[in-house]
Parts: C-alpha cells; sequence; structure tokens
C-alpha cells in the first residue's frame, strides 16, 4: 500500500482569501494525521498566493508526521528551506498565472540548476524529491542531477477525456516507474489524482507514495476532513 501525503494549500487559500486566521492550517493537519496521514504537504509560491512562511515554520515545528515542502528553485525559497529545514522538499515547477502546477519540471533543460539547489538542500539535511513528468529521459535527466527520489506527474491519466486515453496514460506511467526503480531512485506519484481514479495508479508496484490535496479537500466539504482522509486511505488499500 502506497503511502499518503495530504496537500493541505486548499485550506490555506481559503483562509486568504479573506487574510484571517480561520480555517487554521494546523488544526487541518492535525486532523489528517490523525486520520491516517503519512505526510503534509504544503507548496510554498514564489507569489505566496496559499502557504506564508510563517505556515512552514509552524507546520514543521508541530506535525507529528513529516512535512514535504513543495517549492521552486528559486534562490529565495531554497534558502528558506535550508533555514526551516523540512524533512523533505519536493521541486515543482512555477509560473505566476498558472491555476496549478501544469506539467513535471524540465530537468533536461535545467539540470544544472537543479543540480544546484538540490546540493545544496542536500548539505542541509534535507533529501529533495524532483516533480516531473512520467518520461524517461527526465528520469535519466534527474539521477543525473543527483535525485535519489522522483514524483511523476499523472496530470494526463487523470485528465484523461476517455478510457482509450487513460490506458495510454497509465501505462506511460507504468514505464516509467519501472525505469526509475532500474536507476535506483525511489518513486512517488500525485496530481489530478481523486476518489473515482486513483485506485489504478495505487496498484503500481513501486509507487511509495502519492501525494493528493485538492480531491480530499473537496470531498471534506460533504462528510469532514477526517472521513475524506480515511476514505482515500481506504482505496490505497
Amino acid at each position: 500500500m502506497p503511502k499518503l501525503g495530504v496537500n493541505i494549500d486548499h485550506v490555506a487559500t481559503l483562509r486568504q482569501a479573506r487574510r484571517g486566521t480561520m480555517p487554521d492550517l494546523l488544526a487541518a493537519a492535525y486532523l489528517c494525521e490523525a486520520a491516517g496521514a503519512d505526510s503534509i504537504v504544503a507548496h510554498l509560491r514564489e507569489d505566496r498566493r496559499h502557504i506564508q512562511d510563517r505556515d512552514i515554520e509552524v507546520l514543521n515545528k508541530k506535525l507529528k508526521t513529516r512535512l514535504n515542502l513543495e517549492m521552486s528553485i528559486a534562490p529565495e525559497i531554497v534558502n528558506i528551506a535550508c533555514k526551516i529545514k523540512p524533512y523533505q522538499a519536493t521541486f515543482v515547477p512555477e509560473r505566476r498565472k498558472e491555476l496549478t502546477t501544469e506539467g513535471g519540471l524540465n530537468v533536461l533543460a535545467n539540470s544544472k540548476k537543479i543540480a544546484a539547489a538540490l546540493g545544496k538542500l542536500n548539505q542541509a539535511g534535507i533529501r529533495v524529491s524532483l516533480f516531473i513528468d512520467p518520461d524517461c529521459k527526465q528520469i535519466a535527466a534527474s539521477r543525473y542531477a543527483g535525485a535519489r527520489i522522483v514524483e511523476l506527474h499523472t496530470g494526463r491519466y487523470a485528465n484523461a477525456k476517455n478510457y482509450k486515453q487513460r490506458k495510454i496514460f497509465l501505462n506511460e506511467i507504468r514505464a516509467a516507474v519501472s525505469y526509475a526503480l532500474t536507476q535506483g531512485l525511489k518513486v512517488f506519484a500525485g496530481h489530478g489524482l481523486d476518489y473515482s481514479n486513483v485506485k489504478l495508479i495505487a496498484k503500481i508496484k513501486g509507487i511509495e507514495e502519492l501525494n493528493i490535496g485538492y480531491s480530499i479537500i473537496c470531498r471534506a466539504l460533504d462528510i469532514g476532513l477526517p472521513n475524506a482522509v480515511r476514505q482515500m486511505r481506504g482505496l490505497l488499500r
């Protein structure tokens, strides 16, 4: 059974809509942990549209499980990560106008910058994952850059418009997992996964952890956050 990382960015999105203190991000994280989340994921974006610097500091000090800090390789954010020292950092691409992360890092085109940022975090004792598309060339480039973990972007699979497309993208992910394992990499996956499409991904041998946020927060509006996390864990089994 893959571990479950719960992304709580959208709890912060709701709070930032009024620039207030509700809902309480730490309280939400505690509920996720109590319901079985293996880690808490939070993305400190350069534009600070949801998660704030203080959130990361508090989560890192107070969580009972692990903090997985999603981040760009911008020097400012790298310096913050090195100061706070989360258990794990995941490098993701960022564009100011995007609604959500739209694809994986292009490690092939940015290998030197990524390797430098990765090395800096490693020296600070932070393990680093690279969020990439399920592409063997990107996996090889990630290994060359010094990564020991990759998180495969499952967006194309999750957004497939029909069965034929979904099968193609699922096989693409399966092949990428197999190749990453031959390279000695740990494999995580995530993006766009929900209660209707997660089972086939969870069945892929070799994926150690799935990181899921938006669908869990949406389901929480109907059945509460603890039940939404428990329900997702049940599907991963």
